[in-house]
């Protein structure tokens, strides 16, 4: 029997994804081979690569003025690659810092541009989004970079800024939850790892007017131009990352889309909020606008209590609970692939735990 995984990423995969994936891993589609074992040019790789990201397109309802990225480096590559490639002659670019993840963006963006931290809520421990009209916008930014989910302290957006620069945003534990409209966007991007697929690829959503006019002496991999004029396969890419991925967005499409995963999320993280907050034994520090559906971070009222919950949590099943190394306490990862029966298992667990330890 499987247990129940709350990692935040490499997370959880669809029991069906992985069962389809044993079953054509030797013979794919009686080929005679693996996937991982095919040429990333070969006429069925191709064909399982452009279903892939036409399966993305339908489920995110992409428009066609979008070009979709299968890459390599990771969400981290794409800290770098953002200003090198949507500068374009300008000097500065505008970022929102809500956790670690847009920090990281941040002090990567430096050694390419001046960066305007037009809102921050360092100050704050990061427990909400800085509001709107608070932020010092620049005219003049190439872009606004933001991040709509904060994986490690818990915290999500409940709005889309509207300017009037090119919005880029780092979706990678929030993408595919819930529909989205891409038009919004200048670039998208999601390291796989989280709700796309296994770890090894990360996804670049861009509007093809913003590519071709990148820093001088950006290397040629570094170039979305290059990898969106060579489908994605300048160089090899991860085949079998981009495969999984494939089957994943398959999945997503056979339960009902991002509407229907959406209900499911929603109801998810309800569900485990609501143990929460009616418990004196467990605390949220988010507020509650801004409170995650992906990732639900926790304390229990006596730290000294973290070990034992754990050490019992696994005992039952529920793996990988325990929260960031930089924040500590708990954190469940309810992401598309964690079923709904995990959660409830979850919350009976933490019920019954406080009943003994409180």
């Amino acid at each position: 029997m499987r247990a129940y995984n709350f990692c935040a990423g490499p997370a959880a995969l669809p029991e069906a994804v992985l069962q389809q994936a044993q079953a054509e891993l030797v013979n794919y589609h009686g080929k005679g081979l693996s996937v991982m074992e095919m040429s990333h040019r070969s006429a069925d790789y191709v064909a399982i690569a452009e279903q892939a990201e036409q399966d993305l397109r339908d489920l995110l309802a992409i428009p066609s003025n979008y070009k979709v990225l299968f890459l390599q480096g990771g969400a981290s590559q794409q800290f770098a690659m953002i200003p090198m490639n949507l500068l374009r002659g300008k000097s500065s670019a505008d970022y929102v810092n809500t956790g670690m993840w847009s920090d990281k963006a941040i002090k990567e963006a430096k050694k390419f541009c001046q960066v305007n931290v037009v809102a921050s809520d360092e100050s704050n421990h990061f427990r909400a989004v800085p509001a709107f009209e608070s932020w010092q916008l620049n005219s003049d930014a190439a872009y606004l970079h933001y991040t709509p989910n904060e994986t490690i302290h818990g915290v999500q957006y409940d709005f889309i800024p509207e300017v009037d620069v090119p919005l880029v945003a780092d979706f990678s534990s929030i993408i595919l939850a819930e529909p989205l409209d891409v038009s919004k966007f200048g670039l998208i991007y999601a390291g796989a790892q989280k709700n796309i697929g296994p770890a090894g690829l990360v996804v670049v959503i861009v509007r093809e007017d913003l590519l071709g006019d990148v820093l001088k002496g950006t290397p040629t991999m570094l170039d979305y131009k290059i990898h969106a004029d060579n489908a994605s396969m300048y160089n090899t890419p991860s085949t079998y990352a981009w495969y999984l991925s494939g089957l994943v967005f398959k999945w997503l499409k056979a339960e009902g889309g991002l509407s229907a995963m959406a209900e499911v999320n929603r109801r998810k993280a309800a569900k485990l909020y609501a143990a929460i907050d009616a418990s004196e034994f467990y605390a949220n520090p988010v507020a509650k606008p801004n409170r995650s559906m992906m990732n639900v971070p926790f304390t229990l009222a006596n730290p000294a209590l973290d070990k034992v919950f754990l050490k019992e949590a696994e005992a039952n099943g529920l793996l990988n609970l325990a929260g960031h190394r930089s924040v500590g306490g708990m954190r469940a990862s309810i992401y598309n692939a964690v079923p709904e029966a995990a959660v409830d298992t979850l919350v009976s667990f933490m019920t019954d735990f406080a009943k003994r330890h409180g």
